[in-house]
Parts: structure tokens; sequence; C-alpha cells
């Protein structure tokens, strides 16, 4: 179970991170302001993909809380950043970013580190 805790907790948090950043990059700059804020919370509720956004967080937080009930806390965290390395392949692929040797590099590198956890 600790597994697929893990994973549902994994591509959620990915899935609200890439939803969130698609439509944030189409709104385009937002101020912070009284006023902004009342546009950003408009935009919010118009905005699908923000929407979904936050229901794949809300699903996330709540499968990393039954993740730490069953896992220990040294376990879950650290395990829980095999999000970067599918963020990563993600923004590549779906968003078209550039990605570098060093961010690559580092992709790999934490994955080397959730691969160790998982031993």
């Amino acid at each position: 179970m600790t597994w697929v805790l893990l994973s549902v907790m994994v591509v959620a948090t990915a899935l609200s991170d890439i939803l969130q950043s698609y439509e944030m990059k189409r709104a385009g700059a937002q101020s912070v302001g009284a006023r902004g804020l009342g546009r950003l919370l408009r935009m919010i509720v118009e905005r699908r993909y923000l929407l979904l956004s936050i229901a794949c967080l809300a699903f996330s937080f709540f499968a990393f809380m039954a993740l730490v009930q069953s896992a220990p806390l040294s376990f879950a965290v650290p395990a829980s950043a095999a999000s970067f390395i599918l963020e990563t392949a993600l923004a590549k692929i779906l968003l078209k970013e550039q990605i570098g040797a060093r961010r690559a590099i580092g992709s790999l590198l934490v994955l080397c580190g959730v691969v160790l956890l998982a031993k």
C-alpha cells in the first residue's frame, strides 16, 4: 500500500504543478494588490485547468497524509521527490520547456536518491 500511496501522491503533485504552470503562463502577469487578488480569484474560478490543479493538489495532500500513517516520514518526504523527476519530464514533453544539461543531471541525481530509498 505504501508504494501505491506514494505513486498517487507523486502523480497528483506533478499533474497539479504542470496544470498550474500551463494556466498561469496563459494568463500572463498578475498583480498582487487588493484588486489583483480579486482578479486572480476570478481567474481561478474561470479556468478549468486551475480548478483541476487544485483538485490534484488536494488529492496529493490526502495521499501524503495516508502515506505518513503507514510509512516513516524519513521515507515519505525524500521519496516524494520523485515528483521532481516526473515534473521535469512533463515540462519538457507537454510544456515544451528547455531542459539543460545541469537540470537533467540534477533530476537524475534525485532519481538515484529515490532508487536508494526503494531498496
